[in-house]
């Protein structure tokens, strides 16, 4: 692994590139919501593209490819603290503060901070290209999510301060990879609503394991069903059942309504007799059949309930065999699978 200083040997000679924090930046902003900073293009194709999923809660993906050796600095206090975690994609960069602090980011990794004020320079090789896809959570929203103790825990402190650096998990890959599929196509066909739903789903359960990893579930959490707890699962219930259309995680679910996961679970047993997920299952199931009842075409059921079609004989829904093979031209082949990750 190499060190911070690994990326100045022999940068002279390559004409190492200082992008100051006050040089302009071209800024765009796209049709879709997105925000993009780009640098000159003399330096090469680097830009960040952000959005705004929630007040408190932007999503950001970075993609440098420096001509040259690249360092650019940082220098300014955030709006309050603010809690970042970085997916590598591919590549890596480093960050190095004017208090002796570092970070690295690199593929494959998750790499999890906080700070109030960033003062420092971040370092970029030449010819080799840095993707990275960031969650950047205020104080407002962490709290919002992880609730105000652990919100505290993780916010101590006004410098750069490092909570975790770990291999990213298949979930976090999953997750990142959804996201970043948005951040880089180039054009929207679709209404911006559900992508914006699409994105807090992947993101909030990208949110939730990490926080999840760096603060396990309180011991004192009490397996009594209170009255607030009754009100956020009945929320949870009202979410599933306006979007299970949508590829809902329990992850999600919890998050939003501001309870752990197996809180969650744990109050879904007590107070519908069922998991979440299993509801969700329910609530899918009952709608299919209204919708094929009424003469829907499957393959129309199928999207509308949160399903995908895929090849195979006979037609059937999860777990309930049913034989729809009259139903439509179409319907010879085909199996409903879950569209969720």
């Amino acid at each position: 692994m190499r060190s911070i200083e690994d990326f100045n040997v022999g940068k002279t000679a390559r004409h190492t590139c200082h992008v100051t924090a006050d040089q302009p930046r071209l800024q765009c902003a796209l049709k879709d919501g997105r925000v993009r900073l780009q640098l000159p293009g003399d330096l090469g194709n680097c830009y960040t593209e952000s959005i705004e999923l929630e007040p408190g809660l932007i999503l950001s993906r970075l993609h440098y490819h420096a001509i040259r050796p690249l360092v650019e600095y940082s220098n300014g206090p955030h709006v309050g603290r603010v809690m970042v975690v970085t997916i590598g994609l591919r590549g890596e960069s480093r960050y190095r503060g004017s208090d002796s602090s570092s970070l690295l980011f690199k593929e494959g990794y998750t790499t999890i901070n906080t700070f109030r004020s960033l003062k420092g320079e971040r370092y970029y090789d030449a010819d080799t290209p840095v993707s990275q896809l960031r969650l950047v959570i205020n104080e407002m929203a962490l709290t919002k999510y992880a609730g105000q103790e652990r919100a505290e825990k993780m916010l101590n402190g006004n410098g750069v301060h490092k909570l975790g650096f770990m291999k990213s998990s298949t979930a976090t890959q999953a997750h990142a990879a959804a996201l970043s599929r948005y951040m880089t196509s180039s054009t929207q066909t679709q209404d911006r609503t559900p992508n914006i739903l699409n994105l807090n789903i992947h993101a909030l359960s990208l949110l939730a394991e990490q926080l999840s990893l760096l603060l396990p579930s309180m011991p004192d959490e009490s397996p009594h069903v209170g009255i607030d707890d009754i009100e956020r699962m009945e929320r949870a219930h009202d979410i599933m059942k306006e979007n299970m259309h949508q590829p809902l995680t329990i992850d999600y679910l919890a998050t939003t309504v501001g309870m752990s996961a197996s809180k969650l679970k744990k109050g879904f047993r007590q107070l519908y007799n069922n998991t979440p997920m299993g509801v969700l299952f329910e609530m899918r199931m009952r709608k299919a059949y209204t919708f094929l009842e009424s003469g829907k075409q499957v393959s129309q059921v199928a999207w509308s309930v949160g399903y995908s079609i895929q090849t195979t004989s006979p037609w059937h829904l999860p777990g309930i065999s049913v034989d729809l093979r009259n139903q439509s031209s179409a319907a010879g082949n085909d199996k409903w699978l879950p569209s969720s990750i």
